[in-house]
Order: structure tokens, then sequence, then C-alpha cells
């Protein structure tokens, strides 16, 4: 394995990290946690809304000077912003440390995909976004786990320490082992120009799919516990639900990565397999009972692991290198959207009459989206 990759591996696994070991703990029984659940809302935002409006911008950044030098940043960015709270322990300097962390994350995340790309040639491409997407996973996976560990141990004052030293060591250990790719000229590129790429099928296609996987995923680690508790499920079976949708999703992504590299799979049959796979997902959500939000659970895991390094591989394929960056952080936007997006129209749908219903909604788009995907194939191939 290119030992290059290793650092943007774990580059991957710092932002899940950060994102949801920071996240499902801000609310805890330390000393220091959150106890306004207006704040903790607010909060839970800062992070997204840092991401949504800088990724985009950081991915930019990152044809212009180089991918590098903006991950390296970011990296350093994070572990200030995490040290920020360690130093300085009040609730108005969390608000800093967490917008700050947002802010970084936006530079080092899509620099690091985009270095996943120039790094590896198209052939190889598959199989480093499915291990990339693995070790991202792994940090969804047990990022609350381990935060909550560390927070037990020391509130959040220990869980950023060991957020800022985790950013530490992967901005040292990417300086000296990812190589310095230069910035490659690039054509004055217009508005309408970026528009016009933007809005090419080449692009919308994977981003809606990632869009939509994401979705899928979030409303199941939102809402497949409360579906549990429902039933009368205890505490460790949804939480053992959610840790298989996201074990499922780590195993399989490296696995479709592979298939793709190999010529087994297109990327096509994948992403419609791997969104009819999590709309799948979500239908069984509506079945109760334990049985129902397991097989819930790794349908969805599966489905979006499929989606999540073929869409990014595609992206890739289709991306002149001079502009990865900038396609890079515009799909990462679309995701995030996605992960805004799938748990609001569940629990719009959920509010207005039931959460089967509101399951039903999401599967219903997920489905309806890679019909007409496959229709629209179809039609392209016949003419």
């Amino acid at each position: 394995m290119n030992r290059s990759m290793w650092p943007l591996y774990a580059a991957g696994f710092t932002t899940a990290f950060g994102a949801h070991g920071i996240a499902a703990n801000l609310g805890g029984f330390s000393d220091d946690a959150v106890n306004s659940l207006l704040v903790l809302g607010a909060l839970l935002a800062l992070y997204d809304v840092a991401e949504v409006v800088l990724k985009p911008v950081f991915g930019a950044l990152s044809d212009r000077i180089g991918a590098k030098p903006v991950l390296l940043g970011g990296l350093v960015a994070f572990a200030a912003a995490s040290s920020v709270y360690v130093v300085a322990d009040s609730q108005a300097w969390l608000w800093v440390a967490r917008l700050g962390q947002g802010a970084a994350a936006s530079a080092f995340s899509p620099s690091a995909s985009a270095l996943v790309a120039l790094i590896n040639p198209a052939a190889k491409r598959g199989r480093a976004f499915g291990s990339y997407g693995f070790y991202k996973s792994i940090g969804y996976t047990l990022g609350p786990l381990l935060g909550g560990v560390l927070v037990w141990a020391g509130g959040l004052r220990l869980l950023f320490a060991v957020m800022a030293l985790c950013g530490a060591v992967v901005a040292v250990w990417a300086w000296r082992a990812v190589p310095d790719i230069k910035p490659l000229p690039r054509r004055r590129q217009t508005l309408a120009d970026l528009a016009r790429r933007l809005s090419d099928r080449a692009f919308l296609g994977p981003t809606a799919s990632l869009a939509a996987a994401t979705a899928a995923l979030s409303a199941g680690v939102g809402f497949l516990p409360v579906s549990g508790a429902a039933a009368g499920l205890g505490t460790i079976a949804t939480g053992a639900a959610v840790s298989v949708l996201a074990a499922t999703a780590a195993v399989v992504q490296p696995r479709t990565g592979r298939l793709l590299d190999e010529g087994r799979l297109t990327v096509r049959l994948g992403l419609l397999t791997g969104l009819f796979v999590a709309a799948a997902g979500l239908a069984f959500a509506m079945v109760p009972g334990l049985a129902g939000v397991l097989i819930a659970a790794a349908l969805i895991g599966a489905g979006t692991g499929m989606v999540t390094p073929l869409g990014f591989a595609a992206l890739a394929a289709s991306t002149p290198e001079e502009r990865m960056g900038q396609t890079m952080g515009s799909a990462e936007l679309g995701r995030e959207l996605g992960d805004a997006g799938g748990p609001l129209l569940v629990a719009g749908v959920a509010a207005a009459s039931a959460l089967v219903y509101g399951y039903a909604a999401l599967a219903v788009i997920l489905a309806a989206g890679a019909l007409i995907a496959l229709v629209g194939g179809r039609q392209r191939t016949s003419a």
C-alpha cells in the first residue's frame, strides 16, 4: 500500500472523530457539559454551518496553492481551535473552539479527498476512496464511544485536548509523508464556466447520489434508536443497531472500490444498486422490533458503503486534475446538505404523522431518484 495514503486516512478519521466524538458528548454528564438544549443545538449546527459555507472555498484554494498546504493548514488550525477550549475553560470559548474546528475541517477534508485522487492513478482510485471511506467510518463509529470515555475520565477539556493532539500528530505525519503536488496551470474560469461544469451530468449524478446516501445514513443514525426505544428495546440494543450501520458501511466501502478497480462493477450500476439497497433499509425501518431495526441498519450501511467510494471515484475520473479540489469541495457540500436534509425530512413528516411515514418518504425519494437515473440511462443508450 502507498505509504503516503496513511496520513490521509488519519485525516479522514480525525474529521469524523472530531465531528461525532464531540457532538455526541457535548450534552453529557461531565461538569463542563452543555445543559441548555438550545445552546446544544446551536453548537451542533455551528460546526456543520462552517463546513457548508467553507468547503467549496477551501477546495478551490487547494487548486490554486496546492492541496498539501491546505491540508496541513487545516490540520494545524484544527489543533489550535481544539486547544482554545483546553486553555480557556469557559462556554464562550467553547463556541470559538467549535466554530474553529468546523472551519478547519472544511479545509483539510476536501483537500484530503483531492489528494486521494491526485496521488493514485485512475485504475486504483476506487480502492483508494474505499479505504479512505473505511477509516472515516471507523471515526464515525468510535467517535461517540471513545469521546464518551474521555469525557467520563476528564470532562470536555480532555476530549478537546485529545483532538488537538490528534490534529497536530496527523499534520506532522502528513508533512513528512504526503508528496508535495504542485498546482497545475489552469485556464481562467468564469462563473458561467463553473456553473456549467457543476451542472453537468458527470458532476450532478455522483454528487446527488452521495447526498442521497448520506441523507439515509444520517436519518438512520438519528432515528433508528428512536424506533428501537418505541419497540421497547434498551439502549444497548439500539446502540448496537447504530454500530451495525457504521460497521457495515466501513466494511463495504473498500470491497466496492476493489470491484470497481478490477472492472467487475461499473459506477452507474453500483450507484443505482447502493441507492436501492439504502431505500430498502429505510423500508425495513418501518418494521417494528429488533429484527426490523437491525436489518434496516445493515442495509442502510451497505447502500451507503457502495455509493460513497463510487461517487468520489466517478467525480475524480470526470474532473481535470487542476480543478480536483474545487470538485471535491463542492461534492462535500452536497453531502453536507444530504446530512442535514435527510433527518429534517424524516422529522418533518414524522411530526405531521408518524415516524414510519418519515422513513417511507425518504425511501421513496431514494428509490425514485434511482429509477429516474436508470430510465434516463436506458433512453440515452437506445438513442
